[in-house]
């Protein structure tokens, strides 16, 4: 998604975002994101301003102090960024890949099931239905590589085992993860 992604050309706008909206929007994000309940202050302080960066093709960054924390295309569900998830890596759902998959993933593949199924990957316990957002770890490393949307269920993956699994929307070294907004 953000391969190409430069902050001249695909910014259009910046708006502050107003008190009662970002009441409204830490109530949303607790609810796609459970356990963020405990920092979701932390990451949008009530005297912070968050401020909305509207970008081609539909999609909204929110931003704290110069830095990406979520993104949304249309009214899709937010998509925390990756530099969010390694200060909060146990607040988001996640799975783990492969070491073999991680080359293709941080040239902006999606995940194919066997990546996800194989020795080394790990699906969590719980069933996480199809569209849910989840941070992509690798086998043998810390931090998260990507973040993506489940193209199938954690049941269908173990299931089926083939196909595309998770979609990604966003990578390590992408246009995202390099954006400076000064």
């Amino acid at each position: 998604m953000f391969k190409k992604f430069t902050a001249k050309e695909d910014i259009h706008s910046r708006t502050n975002v107003k008190s009662s909206v970002q009441r409204g929007l830490k109530t949303k994000l607790v609810e796609q994101f459970p356990k963020l309940e405990s920092v979701i202050d932390d990451i949008i302080p009530k005297k912070g301003q968050l401020i909305v960066i509207k970008c081609t093709d539909r999609l909204s960054l929110y931003t704290m102090d110069n830095e990406v924390l979520f993104l949304q295309r249309f009214d899709d569900p937010f998509i925390p960024s990756l530099r969010l998830i390694h200060k909060y890596p146990n607040c988001f759902p996640s799975v783990k890949v492969d070491r073999g998959a991680i080359k293709f993933i941080l040239s902006g593949a999606n995940i194919m099931c066997p990546g996800l199924t194989s020795k080394g990957a790990s699906l969590p316990e719980e069933d996480y239905p199809v569209g849910t957002v989840v941070a992509i770890f690798a086998e043998g490393k810390e931090t998260a590589l990507a973040v993506g949307k489940l193209a199938m269920s954690i049941g269908e993956i173990k299931k089926v085992n083939k196909g595309i699994g998770i979609e990604v929307e966003t990578h390590l070294g992408d246009g995202l993860w390099s954006l400076e907004l000064d």
